[in-house]
Protein backbone atom coordinates (compact mmCIF):
# COMPACT_ATOMS: atom_id res chain seq x y z
CA UNK A 1 0.00 0.00 0.00
CA UNK A 2 3.10 1.94 1.01
CA UNK A 3 5.26 1.55 -2.02
CA UNK A 4 2.16 1.95 -4.85
CA UNK A 5 0.54 5.06 -3.14
CA UNK A 6 4.07 6.89 -2.81
CA UNK A 7 4.29 6.17 -6.53
CA UNK A 8 1.11 7.37 -7.87
CA UNK A 9 2.03 10.78 -6.08
CA UNK A 10 5.12 10.73 -8.46
CA UNK A 11 2.89 10.49 -11.06
CA UNK A 12 0.50 12.94 -10.24
CA UNK A 13 3.87 15.23 -9.53
CA UNK A 14 5.32 14.67 -12.59
CA UNK A 15 1.79 15.40 -14.62
CA UNK A 16 1.59 18.73 -12.53
CA UNK A 17 5.14 19.49 -13.76
CA UNK A 18 4.80 18.94 -17.80
CA UNK A 19 1.08 21.10 -17.68
CA UNK A 20 3.71 23.66 -15.93
CA UNK A 21 6.03 23.25 -18.57
CA UNK A 22 3.54 23.67 -21.30
CA UNK A 23 2.32 26.65 -19.60
CA UNK A 24 6.02 27.80 -19.58
CA UNK A 25 6.85 27.50 -22.82
CA UNK A 26 3.31 29.33 -24.10
CA UNK A 27 4.01 32.12 -21.67
CA UNK A 28 7.83 32.02 -21.78
CA UNK A 29 8.25 32.53 -18.40
CA UNK A 30 9.84 29.54 -16.57
CA UNK A 31 9.69 31.33 -13.26
CA UNK A 32 6.21 29.78 -13.01
CA UNK A 33 7.70 26.34 -11.63
CA UNK A 34 8.58 27.71 -7.99
CA UNK A 35 4.31 28.47 -7.90
CA UNK A 36 3.64 25.05 -8.74
CA UNK A 37 6.47 23.22 -6.95
CA UNK A 38 5.38 25.32 -3.60
CA UNK A 39 1.67 24.57 -4.09
CA UNK A 40 2.31 21.38 -5.46
CA UNK A 41 2.28 19.68 -2.14
CA UNK A 42 -1.24 20.73 -1.10
CA UNK A 43 -2.57 18.20 -4.08
CA UNK A 44 -0.10 15.12 -2.86
CA UNK A 45 -0.77 15.84 0.79
CA UNK A 46 -4.47 15.10 -0.26
CA UNK A 47 -4.19 12.38 -2.00
CA UNK A 48 -2.42 10.70 0.63
CA UNK A 49 -5.65 11.70 2.86
CA UNK A 50 -8.34 10.11 0.03
CA UNK A 51 -5.84 6.87 -0.23
CA UNK A 52 -3.90 6.59 2.97
CA UNK A 53 -5.31 4.54 6.19
CA UNK A 54 -4.76 6.02 8.82
CA UNK A 55 -6.61 8.05 11.54
CA UNK A 56 -8.06 10.36 10.04
CA UNK A 57 -7.95 13.35 12.60
CA UNK A 58 -4.14 13.15 12.04
CA UNK A 59 -4.68 13.18 8.35
CA UNK A 60 -6.39 16.03 8.30
CA UNK A 61 -4.37 17.94 11.04
CA UNK A 62 -1.33 16.94 8.55
CA UNK A 63 -3.36 18.11 5.35
CA UNK A 64 -4.22 21.87 6.62
CA UNK A 65 -0.92 22.23 8.36
CA UNK A 66 0.81 21.52 4.42
CA UNK A 67 -2.03 22.92 2.89
CA UNK A 68 -1.84 26.25 4.64
CA UNK A 69 1.58 26.36 4.38
CA UNK A 70 1.98 25.26 0.49
CA UNK A 71 -0.66 27.79 -1.09
CA UNK A 72 0.77 30.72 1.24
CA UNK A 73 4.26 30.20 -0.16
CA UNK A 74 2.70 29.80 -3.79
CA UNK A 75 0.30 32.51 -3.01
CA UNK A 76 3.34 34.62 -2.41
CA UNK A 77 5.74 33.79 -5.30
CA UNK A 78 2.55 34.32 -7.66
CA UNK A 79 2.28 37.88 -6.43
CA UNK A 80 6.14 38.36 -7.02
CA UNK A 81 5.79 36.77 -10.46
CA UNK A 82 2.86 38.40 -11.19
CA UNK A 83 4.48 41.82 -10.72
CA UNK A 84 7.20 40.96 -12.77
CA UNK A 85 5.55 39.73 -15.72
CA UNK A 86 6.51 39.40 -18.66
CA UNK A 87 9.75 40.24 -17.21
CA UNK A 88 11.55 36.62 -16.36
CA UNK A 89 12.84 35.57 -12.86
CA UNK A 90 16.96 36.88 -13.52
CA UNK A 91 18.05 33.21 -12.77
CA UNK A 92 15.44 31.30 -15.85
CA UNK A 93 16.45 34.71 -17.99
CA UNK A 94 19.89 34.15 -17.88
CA UNK A 95 19.46 30.76 -18.46
CA UNK A 96 17.36 31.48 -21.53
CA UNK A 97 19.95 33.32 -22.58
CA UNK A 98 23.01 31.04 -22.31
CA UNK A 99 20.86 28.14 -23.70
CA UNK A 100 19.54 29.49 -26.48
CA UNK A 101 17.03 27.30 -28.32
CA UNK A 102 18.07 24.28 -26.41
CA UNK A 103 16.22 25.77 -23.84
CA UNK A 104 12.31 24.72 -23.60
CA UNK A 105 14.21 21.39 -24.72
CA UNK A 106 15.99 21.19 -21.29
CA UNK A 107 13.62 23.19 -19.02
CA UNK A 108 11.15 20.09 -19.66
CA UNK A 109 14.32 17.45 -17.63
CA UNK A 110 14.62 20.69 -15.26
CA UNK A 111 10.87 20.67 -14.29
CA UNK A 112 10.62 16.95 -14.11
CA UNK A 113 13.38 16.56 -12.11
CA UNK A 114 11.66 19.14 -9.67
CA UNK A 115 8.28 17.14 -10.22
CA UNK A 116 11.05 14.28 -8.37
CA UNK A 117 12.06 16.70 -5.80
CA UNK A 118 9.02 17.48 -4.40
CA UNK A 119 7.50 14.13 -4.55
CA UNK A 120 10.60 12.72 -2.09
CA UNK A 121 9.88 15.04 0.33
CA UNK A 122 6.48 14.15 0.70
CA UNK A 123 7.70 11.35 3.04
CA UNK A 124 6.90 12.56 5.91
CA UNK A 125 3.08 13.83 5.03
CA UNK A 126 3.02 9.75 3.45
CA UNK A 127 4.20 8.14 6.38
CA UNK A 128 1.33 10.28 8.78
CA UNK A 129 -1.02 9.67 6.76
CA UNK A 130 -0.61 5.92 7.07
CA UNK A 131 -0.22 6.69 11.31
CA UNK A 132 -3.22 4.32 12.54
CA UNK A 133 -2.87 5.22 15.91
CA UNK A 134 -6.14 6.09 17.13
CA UNK A 135 -4.89 9.59 19.12
CA UNK A 136 -2.46 12.30 18.45
CA UNK A 137 1.03 11.79 20.20
CA UNK A 138 3.28 14.24 22.36
CA UNK A 139 5.64 14.28 19.05
CA UNK A 140 2.82 15.46 17.08
CA UNK A 141 2.22 18.14 19.08
CA UNK A 142 5.93 19.24 19.42
CA UNK A 143 5.84 19.18 15.52
CA UNK A 144 2.96 21.55 15.20
CA UNK A 145 4.24 23.69 17.57
CA UNK A 146 7.76 24.04 15.61
CA UNK A 147 5.50 24.43 12.34
CA UNK A 148 3.89 27.11 13.76
CA UNK A 149 7.08 29.20 14.85
CA UNK A 150 8.24 28.28 11.49
CA UNK A 151 5.05 29.72 9.52
CA UNK A 152 4.85 32.81 11.30
CA UNK A 153 8.71 33.23 11.00
CA UNK A 154 8.55 32.88 7.35
CA UNK A 155 5.23 34.94 6.78
CA UNK A 156 6.50 37.83 9.10
CA UNK A 157 9.97 37.75 6.54
CA UNK A 158 7.89 38.02 3.80
CA UNK A 159 5.86 40.54 4.79
CA UNK A 160 8.92 42.42 6.02
CA UNK A 161 10.72 42.37 2.98
CA UNK A 162 7.56 43.13 0.64
CA UNK A 163 6.67 45.89 2.35
CA UNK A 164 10.57 47.40 2.96
CA UNK A 165 11.00 46.70 -1.16
CA UNK A 166 7.32 48.53 -1.99
CA UNK A 167 8.29 51.92 -0.28
CA UNK A 168 10.08 53.99 -2.97
CA UNK A 169 13.14 55.17 -0.99
CA UNK A 170 14.55 51.51 -0.57
CA UNK A 171 15.08 51.63 -4.01
CA UNK A 172 18.67 50.18 -4.30
CA UNK A 173 19.05 49.70 -0.33
CA UNK A 174 19.10 46.61 1.54
CA UNK A 175 16.32 45.31 4.09
CA UNK A 176 17.89 44.97 7.25
CA UNK A 177 14.48 45.60 9.16
CA UNK A 178 12.95 43.50 11.63
CA UNK A 179 13.96 39.43 11.14
CA UNK A 180 16.24 40.52 8.35
CA UNK A 181 18.72 42.76 11.30
CA UNK A 182 18.86 39.23 12.61
CA UNK A 183 19.32 37.13 9.67
CA UNK A 184 20.43 38.22 5.83
CA UNK A 185 17.58 35.01 5.07
CA UNK A 186 15.13 34.59 7.78
CA UNK A 187 12.60 33.46 5.51
CA UNK A 188 15.10 30.11 4.73
CA UNK A 189 15.27 29.26 7.90
CA UNK A 190 12.12 29.87 8.94
CA UNK A 191 11.39 27.35 6.09
CA UNK A 192 13.70 24.61 7.57
CA UNK A 193 12.22 25.05 10.18
CA UNK A 194 8.77 24.47 9.23
CA UNK A 195 10.45 21.27 7.54
CA UNK A 196 11.74 20.33 11.27
CA UNK A 197 8.08 20.62 12.13
CA UNK A 198 7.01 17.61 9.72
CA UNK A 199 9.87 15.30 10.66
CA UNK A 200 9.04 15.36 14.33
CA UNK A 201 5.19 15.44 13.50
CA UNK A 202 5.76 12.21 11.79
CA UNK A 203 8.22 10.68 13.86
CA UNK A 204 5.39 9.53 15.86
CA UNK A 205 4.84 6.96 13.22
CA UNK A 206 7.03 3.73 14.03
CA UNK A 207 8.96 4.34 10.74
CA UNK A 208 9.18 8.44 11.09
CA UNK A 209 12.79 8.65 11.09
CA UNK A 210 12.72 7.43 7.42
CA UNK A 211 12.18 11.02 6.92
CA UNK A 212 14.78 12.25 8.23
CA UNK A 213 16.28 12.98 4.81
CA UNK A 214 13.70 15.72 4.15
CA UNK A 215 14.95 18.41 6.37
CA UNK A 216 18.51 17.68 5.68
CA UNK A 217 17.86 17.93 2.22
CA UNK A 218 15.47 21.46 2.03
CA UNK A 219 18.54 22.75 4.07
CA UNK A 220 21.32 21.78 1.57
CA UNK A 221 18.91 23.21 -0.85
CA UNK A 222 17.75 25.97 0.71
CA UNK A 223 21.50 26.81 1.86
CA UNK A 224 23.68 25.82 -1.13
CA UNK A 225 21.22 25.74 -3.87
CA UNK A 226 18.77 27.81 -5.03
CA UNK A 227 18.66 29.99 -1.77
CA UNK A 228 21.74 31.55 0.44
CA UNK A 229 24.89 31.03 -1.74
CA UNK A 230 22.51 31.87 -4.90
CA UNK A 231 21.03 35.17 -3.44
CA UNK A 232 24.33 36.12 -2.04
CA UNK A 233 25.95 36.31 -5.25
CA UNK A 234 23.64 38.22 -6.99
CA UNK A 235 23.37 40.75 -3.91
CA UNK A 236 27.06 41.00 -4.11
CA UNK A 237 26.92 42.02 -7.92
CA UNK A 238 24.22 44.02 -7.57
CA UNK A 239 24.92 46.11 -4.02
CA UNK A 240 28.84 45.55 -3.97
CA UNK A 241 30.52 46.95 -0.97
CA UNK A 242 27.09 47.62 1.25
CA UNK A 243 26.20 43.90 0.77
CA UNK A 244 29.51 42.80 1.92
CA UNK A 245 29.24 45.08 5.28
CA UNK A 246 25.91 43.45 5.69
CA UNK A 247 27.21 40.18 5.32
CA UNK A 248 30.13 41.20 7.74
CA UNK A 249 27.72 42.16 10.60
CA UNK A 250 24.93 40.16 10.18
CA UNK A 251 23.96 36.18 10.37
CA UNK A 252 23.91 34.50 6.93
CA UNK A 253 21.03 32.26 7.84
CA UNK A 254 20.16 31.59 11.57
CA UNK A 255 18.82 34.31 13.15
CA UNK A 256 21.34 36.03 15.84
CA UNK A 257 22.29 39.82 17.12
CA UNK A 258 24.51 41.68 14.93
CA UNK A 259 27.69 42.31 15.15
CA UNK A 260 29.06 45.15 16.05
CA UNK A 261 29.13 48.22 13.02
CA UNK A 262 25.33 46.39 11.73
CA UNK A 263 23.22 49.38 10.60
CA UNK A 264 20.14 50.27 12.81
Amino acid sequence: MMTSLWFLALTLASFLMLMTWLVSVKIRNAGIVDIVWSAGFTPLVWLYVALGYGWMPRKLLMAGMVSFWSLRLGGYLFRRIKSHHPKEDQRYADFRRRLGATFDRKMFGFFQIQAVLLWVLTLPFLLSCLNTKPEFQLLEWVGVAIWTLGLIGESTADYQLSRFVAQPENRGKICQVGLWRYSRHPNYFFEWTIWIGYFVFALAQPNGWWSVYCPLLMLHFLYNVTGVKLSERGSVARRGEAYREYQRTTSAFVPWFPKKGASR
